[in-house]
């Protein structure tokens, strides 16, 4: 090979890899080589401002473009040539002087008409210019544009100079095969071997129409399946077609103004099951049709079905570049290739008509036309289109010419209506048309012809109106269109309505087509703030940014999001209104319940109902399925097995999202049985098995309270099975009931899907089982905290991704007066949120606008070392900051502006990148879009950094109430009620029992020696001396007896304390300090007390002053005849009392007749009898006798602003063996009878009604006690809707779930 060959194969590869690198690069000068002629403008100061000298760096004439007046109607425009991609472009001001712009817009077009204007970001309508005239402002565009014609409109110039422009722009050219439809005309693809083998899995095409309505593409596949692509009302709807029927299913909608005659991309591509479709840069994906395959397919056609009659289903516009699977088929149909068949008038270009539209962007907007139509005809006619978001404005409006009234059509309600006036007087109103504010072009035909007003909408399609005036009806020389010019320059043109925003074109008065271009020429009419030869519409809700189902409206500036019924709030329905777990309701102070909860927050995962079952140590999530209850196995004929399935009410993600964040989980799974085994056989394989798990579930092969894996039941486990030799009660094999049951707590089984039973069809074999609620509980992402000890410390994330919503969730807890919570920077936006002050927090960004600040300011100091919660969020409508429950402070987004924040480094945490104003304290639960951060993992291993944070009671002891304390744990805390006479997450819960005459609860008052001997008493019973000088006593009561004994406190020394009702219904206190002392009387001026409504006594004494107050009423004061001690207490006795020898007569008559009522939270200093009795019966120096029945006769209706209230029960979950049958819902069946949706709709008819009868009780005013056997407890009809139940001392009987 000589030297020619190889220079010459060198120049060859360098010529193709300059091209290519041109290509790629895209930025060769289109405008520096045009010649003067490609350059128009509105106007010039003089020939040597031409727009021709508008070169970039050029100095011909005067230096650049200069218009011949400065305001905002002038233009200049470049032709091109031909379509070329553009991708940036660059100003510069006229040379030498002082002109130059500031601010512009740039708009684009293939032919010279229907401008569009070239947006960045979908929101910012202008580019900034200049600061001076020579040097060169460059802006890319984020996406190319391509168009033959560029336009520049100046909107803001130097304030002491003129318009001056150079200006450059940068891009390639750009390459295109076009097909033109003219509406009647299709082309199909009749799909080879060849055809179908392609290097792209995708089909890809641009389009453009003035049509709204049309078939685009059409692909049959086999089988009869084909998938349509369809423009029905300016949206691209993906269809799906089967067999030969004409109906078809809608799949997806896309776009939105897509009749507005500019360029559309469309690309379809298929990966495995799912189908990706984008319309312009918005995608949307659908699952395929089964046995649908884009790549085997039999034909496409473009623009209209094959054999298709319905005419307005063609589709008539240009298309562009269409590819399937990476080949050309326009450059087929040009080449007559034989797979390619035409109907109709198939072109290879694109024959646009030319229609001129004028946008009204703003409340100044006017068009001014003469009316030249001689007056003396009598007749009147207009017509014009009009497409806007607004439900109301001003169509248009002139002056009548013999009446002298004036004539307004306008917009109301989305309705067009048309109105007559003189002098104030409504002559006569008009009205049709609905729905005229959906943004589709709408033809209004208003006519006055021989005594006849006729007005319709859409060729009366839309509606029409008629009426008879007994004047005509004539345009006296001009109308207004929009609007009316500024007051005091016309006195012609008068509006009381809203000025119109929106777009009007094809406007033709008395049959004349109306010169728009003329007009902005500014040879015909006049007008004000127009934008002429484009239609301006956006629509804002296309895509949607309201998120999570919020429904989005608009109106021609702004949209809004309706989060109704959603779950969520916020401008753009971004933000959950629910807590993440029970474990955060507990900590708002919120009882037992059910409540919507969102695991995720403002991610996608949906909020779901649950119980929150706020016990005293944990806090439990319980999700419910469609059978909880015991129910009997019933066998289908002719099946081995039994197989029953579980349906929760928690969606898939949902309960994986539960299993993650919850510390601990379990699930009751029981099995009673008579002659039917469980597990082992002997083979070996289990005659059972259940599935668990994500998903359907893997195979479990082991019982409740089992290990996995084990094969075993709980008795195998613990040694303790009725056979020794087997590892399950119920492998036995006895005729005797027994029972297998446990708590299923290995979470990566849970939740229990399926049960399979095999052993259930032999003679004699009978069976129960049980599936409990998935019960967690600890919120992992709640506690996970992080502390900061030095102000250089700090924790760095990957960096936060929130470009077009964001929102931050944290608590804080420090004693420092400021610090940088959260702070992540870009190249110049950036987010921060910190606390600027001690009562200052501050939530700063920029996404390109330059910097905001949303703040809260609070009255109490923010430094108190106690947590305090902060919320922020950022969208394209607005900045929140909420801090603790003071009201929200927002901070709108520029009308314009950038709306993408854009971050690049990483995420600090505590501080910053400069290590100045680090936060010292705790952060905790710090939830960045839904995702909750692991700052204890993070803290491990950064120095200055300690994962956890400690010292919970200071910010939540206060939810501990009626004395009980607030007790530290790791993760939280809980409430010590143990010298409370309230039970319950925070001590709130009354303890309360139904009293009979022979009830009676005696409580002996122990010596302090021998309550510190033995242990096992509870601590209610110990107090703090028997020798008392002063007491306090409380108590709850309820009761018509009359006289009646409600509480006696006595000593070994004839001593005592005694509470009573008189034979006057008043409450009498009687006092014997010394016995031989006769007892000091006090009485309550209250009367009335024995009225069966509930009443809450409260007693103080110090030596011989008496304190004594009833409800809500004033204190009563009394003083007692001695200040001895009341020593050596004995006794505390509720209701009748058995030892009567040492009592005064009187008091010893009262109390053998007992006491028949309520009693409740009874407390004595620090004894409480009556939970002693109740709940420790074992453990306290109690006795009772006679009926003694737990009730909820002393709580009041529960006020939880958050959920119904409803009393739950964890049932018994050990795994005793039980020797009778077990008891069976007989209504239920093994099968899934009731769904979910079922039972909450089940769950709130129950509270209406429960809660109703609560109200209705409560308004009644009277006491009804209830009946009772000897001591067993038994339903009340109230008693599912109790604030809280202890679990333990609750039957098996009385349980009963959410779903019944």
């Amino acid at each position: 090979m000589d030297l020619r060959t190889i220079f010459g194969i060198i120049a060859v590869v360098a010529l193709l890899v300059s091209r290519t690198a041109a290509e790629e690069a895209c930025d060769s000068a289109l405008i520096s080589s045009l010649p003067p002629s490609s350059f128009r403008s509105s106007s010039q100061l003089s020939s040597s401002h031409a727009p021709g000298f508008a070169k970039l760096n050029r100095r011909d004439g005067a230096g650049g473009w200069s218009p011949l007046s400065s305001d905002r109607y002038q233009w200049l425009e470049v032709d091109l040539g031909e379509r070329t991609k553009i991708t940036a472009v660059a100003t510069q001001g006229r040379y030498g002087s002082s002109d130059w712009l500031t601010s512009y817009q740039l708009m684009f077009s293939d032919k010279g008409h229907n401008w569009k204007q070239f947006r960045q970001e979908d929101s910012i309508g202008f580019f900034p210019g200049n600061s001076n005239a020579d040097s060169v402002v460059q802006y890319k565009l984020h996406q190319p544009a391509v168009a033959r014609f560029l336009r520049f409109i100046p909107l803001d110039w130097n304030p002491v100079g003129r318009i001056g422009l150079r200006l450059e722009a940068y891009g390639c050219p750009y390459t295109s095969d076009i097909m033109g439809f003219d509406g009647s005309s299709s082309l199909t693809f009749r799909l080879g071997p060849r055809l179908k083998h392609g290097s792209k899995q995708v089909v890809s095409l641009k389009f453009k129409t003035l049509r709204n309505s049309g078939t685009l593409l059409h692909v049959e596949g086999q089988d009869g399946m084909a998938l349509s692509l369809e423009l029905e009302r300016g949206t691209l709807q993906l269809l799906l077609k089967k067999g030969t029927s004409s109906s078809s299913e809608q799949l997806t909608s896309l776009g939105s103004l897509l009749d507005d005659q500019h360029w559309h991309h469309l690309v379809m591509r298929q990966r495995n099951s799912q189908l990706n479709l984008t319309v312009d840069k918005h995608t949307e994906t659908v699952e395929t049709p089964k046995g649908f395959n884009l790549w085997d397919v039999k034909q496409l056609t473009l623009g209209a079905y094959q054999d298709l009659a319905s005419a307005q289903k063609y589709f008539q516009g240009c298309m562009e570049n269409l590819m399937y699977s990476g080949i050309n088929l326009t450059e087929l149909a040009k080449n007559n290739d034989q797979q390619v068949h035409i109907y109709g008038n198939v072109t290879f270009t694109c024959a646009e008509p030319v229609s001129v539209a004028v946008t009204f962007p703003g409340p100044s907007s006017f068009l001014q036309l003469p009316w030249t139509a001689p007056s003396s005809s009598g007749e009147m006619s207009l017509e014009f289109q009009f497409r806007t978001w607004n439900k109301a404005g001003l169509l248009l409006t002139f002056s009548l010419p013999l009446l002298g009234g004036e004539v307004w059509l306008y917009l109301n309600d989305a309705r067009l209506h048309l109105q007559i006036q003189k002098g104030g007087r409504v002559l006569l109103e008009l009205s049709t048309g609905s729905a005229l504010n959906d943004g589709q072009w709408h033809m209004v035909d208003l006519t006055s012809r021989r005594g006849r007003l006729t007005v319709s909408v859409n060729k009366q399609k839309g509606g029409v109106a008629h009426a008879s005036p007994s004047f005509p009806v004539m345009v006296l020389d001009q109308i207004f269109f929009g609007g009316c010019p500024a007051q005091n320059y016309n006195q012609d043109c008068r509006n009381p309505y809203d000025t119109f925003q929106g777009c009007m074109r094809l406007i033709t008065l008395d049959s004349q087509p109306v010169d728009l271009i003329m007009v902005q020429q500014r040879l015909l009419g006049n007008y004000s703030q127009l934008q002429i030869d484009m239609c301006g519409i956006i629509d804002r809700c296309s895509p949607s940014h309201c998120e999570h189902g919020g429904l989005c409206s608009q109106t021609w500036s702004v949209f809004h999001c309706n989060c109704s019924d959603s779950g969520y709030s916020g401008a753009t329905c971004h933000s959950s209104v629910y807590e993440q777990s029970c474990e955060a309701y507990k900590h708002n102070g919120n009882t037992s319940g059910y409540f919507y909860i969102d695991v995720d927050s403002s991610g996608p995962i949906k909020p779901q109902l649950v119980y929150c079952n706020m016990t005293d140590e944990n806090t439990w999530m319980e999700v419910q399925h469609n059978n909880t209850e015991l129910t009997k196995v019933r066998p289908s004929p002719g099946e081995n097995q039994h197989m029953v399935h579980f349906n929760y009410m928690s969606a898939e993600e949902q309960l994986k999202a539960i299993l993650h964040q919850s510390e601990y989980c379990q699930q009751e799974l029981s099995y009673q049985c008579r002659k039917s085994r469980l597990l082992n056989t002997q083979e070996g394989s289990p005659f059972s098995w259940w599935l668990g798990g994500p998903g359907l579930g893997l195979v479990q092969t082991y019982w409740g309270g089992a290990h996995p894996g084990s094969q075993q039941c709980a008795c195998g486990l613990q040694g303790d099975c009725v056979d020794p030799q087997l590892y399950c009660n119920c492998d036995a094999d006895r005729l005797e009931w027994n029972e297998d049951s446990g708590l299923i707590s290995h979470k990566e089984s849970l939740p229990i899907r399926s049960l399979v039973l095999g052993d259930v069809r032999r003679p004699g074999s009978e069976a129960a089982y049980r599936v409990g609620s998935l019960q967690c509980h600890g919120d992992r992402n709640f506690w996970n905290a992080a502390f900061f000890d030095k102000e250089t410390s700090y924790l760095h994330f990957p960096t936060f991704h929130g470009e077009l919503s964001a929102d931050i969730a944290f608590f804080f807890k420090t004693t420092a007066s400021f610090g940088v919570f959260l702070e992540n920077l870009g190249i110049k936006d950036f987010i921060r949120i910190e606390l600027s002050s001690s009562n200052q927090v501050v939530f700063s960004f920029d996404v390109g606008n330059g910097p905001l600040e949303v703040q809260v300011n609070s009255s109490y100091l923010l430094n108190d070392n106690r947590w305090h919660r902060v919320r922020a969020e950022r969208n394209v409508k607005e900045a929140s900051l909420r801090l603790d429950d003071l009201p929200v402070a927002t901070q709108e987004a520029p009308a314009e502006g950038h709306i993408h924040l854009q971050l690049n480094s990483q995420l600090f945490i505590g501080g910053t990148a400069s290590r100045q104003r680090g936060f010292r304290g705790c952060i905790r639960s710090l939830q960045l879009n839904g995702v909750t951060l692991d700052l204890e993992e993070r803290a491990e291993i950064t120095p200055g950094v300690r994962p956890g944070c400690p010292g919970h009671c200071s910010s939540y002891g206060s939810l501990c109430q009626n004395q009980g304390r607030c007790v530290e744990k790791t993760t939280g805390f809980h409430c010590d009620c143990s010298l409370s006479a309230y039970i319950g997450a925070f001590c709130h819960t009354e303890v309360s029992a139904d009293f009979k005459p022979t009830t009676s609860v005696s409580y002996t008052i122990k010596d302090p020696k021998e309550l510190s001997r033995n242990s096992s008493y509870s601590p209610s019973s110990f107090h703090p001396d028997s020798i008392l000088r002063g007491e306090n006593v409380s108590l709850s009561f309820r009761t018509t007896q009359s006289p009646a004994l409600l509480l006696l406190i006595s000593s070994t020394f004839t001593e005592y304390l005694a509470l009573l009702i008189n034979s006057h219904d008043e409450l009498e206190l009687r006092y014997k300090l010394g016995s031989n002392r006769e007892a000091d009387v006090l009485r309550s001026s209250i009367r009335g007390v024995a009225n069966g409504l509930l009443h809450t006594v409260s007693i103080r004494r110090s030596a011989d002053s008496v304190s004594l107050q009833i409800d809500d009423n004033a204190r009563e004061d009394f003083n007692l005849s001695s200040a001895e001690e009341l020593s050596s207490l004995k006794s505390l006795v509720l209701g009748q009392i058995q030892d009567l020898d040492d009592l005064d007569p009187d008091l010893a008559r009262l109390g053998s007749l007992g006491f028949t009522g309520c009693l409740s939270v009874v407390q004595f200093n620090s004894i409480t009898p009556l939970k002693a009795a109740l709940l420790h019966p074992e453990t306290s120096p109690v006795q009772v006798l006679g009926p003694l029945v737990r009730s909820n006769c002393g709580s009041s209706v529960s006020a939880n602003p958050y959920s119904a209230e409803n009393t739950r029960h964890l049932s018994d979950q050990s795994g005793s063996v039980g020797s009778g049958q077990p008891l069976v819902n007989a209504m239920k069946r093994d099968s899934a009878l009731i769904g979910g949706v079922i039972a909450v709709v089940i769950f709130v008819i129950v509270s209406v009604f429960a809660i109703t009868a609560r109200i209705l009780y409560r308004r009644k005013e009277t006491y009804r006690s209830r009946e009772v056997k000897g001591a067993k407890q038994e339903d009340s009809q109230d008693f599912h809707y109790n604030n809280q139940t202890d679990a333990q001392n609750v039957s098996g009987e009385n349980s009963k779930d959410f779903f019944m």
